[in-house]
């Protein structure tokens, strides 16, 4: 298969940070790929990189089978995380304006633009001024100006972030239904649980260089958590007793009411949820996926210099959002 893009010892320093150090990244065509890691791994320095907006010390970049984004523009579609539109600006006019710049003639901008806002539900503001829109409605309208051009390769830094449930949906339903049109997407973020939804495969990044390279289906059997997720039927039901069931090593209560059932290392989990529904009736249960935040976690906790608690928060989108990206 051929590659979409592709990263090869690629190096980046601001005097004595190395933001990206010795970078080693091939993404295929028809991927999604996410490219993960808590804020300031430098996520956004090795987007910038393949953008031709910063330049590597040292190393190479190909995108699209072109030694610079710059030779490709017109089939790339890229949203950068400190994103902006021309505010005085209709979104119409907006987003004619943005195609034009891509190549695409305004006829079929305008069309594309119709279209693509009905599926975001902002088939009324094509008229409006940008700056008469909320965040969340700017942010789809930026979504739009993205793929105006309907684009090779689709490039995502931090998509979602700051965003309510809502928009977040409808635009993971556009960047899926991009992908399944054939667009090759690679989705940068620091929140894991968006990454395990949306992509075929993952990249980590911690301080500047890969700690993993994945497909996610490999991903789950390499990381196998050997725990059951539980739910008593019973809120009230007493777990206690789960522990001392064959093959269980520990119980553990999760912040949403339901338990983390630790198997012990060789234990059949078909056999431990037999034992576990018979004991206390659940109300769910069943295997535990593997999360990236764990993932992550483990391979780098050891060289985290906050706690791993910290690291969790940045995770799950509740830690500081600054440092460089």
């Amino acid at each position: 298969m051929t590659r979409a893009l592709e990263l090869t010892g690629v190096t980046k320093t601001f005097g004595a940070l190395r933001a990206v150090d010795a970078l080693d990244l091939a993404v295929p065509h028809g991927q999604i790929c996410g490219f993960i890691g808590p804020s300031g791994a430098g996520k956004t320095t090795a987007i910038r990189l393949i953008m031709s907006i910063l330049f590597p010390d040292s190393g190479s970049v190909s995108v699209l089978g072109h030694p610079s984004a710059l030779d490709a523009k017109d089939s790339i579609g890229y949203l950068p995380e400190e994103r902006g539109v021309y505010r005085k600006m209709r979104v119409g006019a907006f987003l004619r304006y943005i195609g034009a710049l891509k190549g695409v003639p305004a006829d079929a901008a305008e069309t594309r633009a119709s279209q693509l806002l009905a599926r975001l539900n902002l088939a009324e503001v094509l008229n409006k001024k940008c700056e008469e829109l909320s965040k969340g409605m700017l942010q789809r309208v930026q979504l739009v100006a993205t793929i105006i051009n309907t684009p090779d390769l689709l490039i995502l830094d931090e998509p979602f972030s700051g965003l309510d449930p809502v928009s977040v949906q409808l635009l993971k339903a556009l960047v899926l239904a991009e992908h399944a049109r054939g667009a090759t997407v690679l989705f940068s973020t620091h929140i894991m649980a968006q990454a395990e939804e949306l992509c075929d495969r993952v990249v980590m990044i911690h301080k500047g260089r890969k700690v993993l390279d994945e497909p996610m289906a490999g991903l789950r059997r390499q990381y196998d958590t050997r725990s059951l997720h539980y739910e008593p039927l019973d809120p009230t039901a007493e777990v206690t007793s789960l522990r001392r069931l064959p093959g269980i090593e520990r119980v553990e209560a999760t912040s949403t009411g339901a338990y983390l059932v630790r198997l012990m290392p060789g234990t059949d989990p078909a056999t431990a949820m037999r034992a576990v529904t018979t004991a206390v009736p659940p109300a769910r249960i069943e295997l535990a996926r593997v999360r990236l935040e764990d993932v992550f976690v483990r391979l780098v906790a050891q060289d985290t210099d906050g706690s791993a608690g910290a690291l969790r928060a940045d995770l799950q989108g509740l830690g500081p959002a600054g440092g460089a990206a």
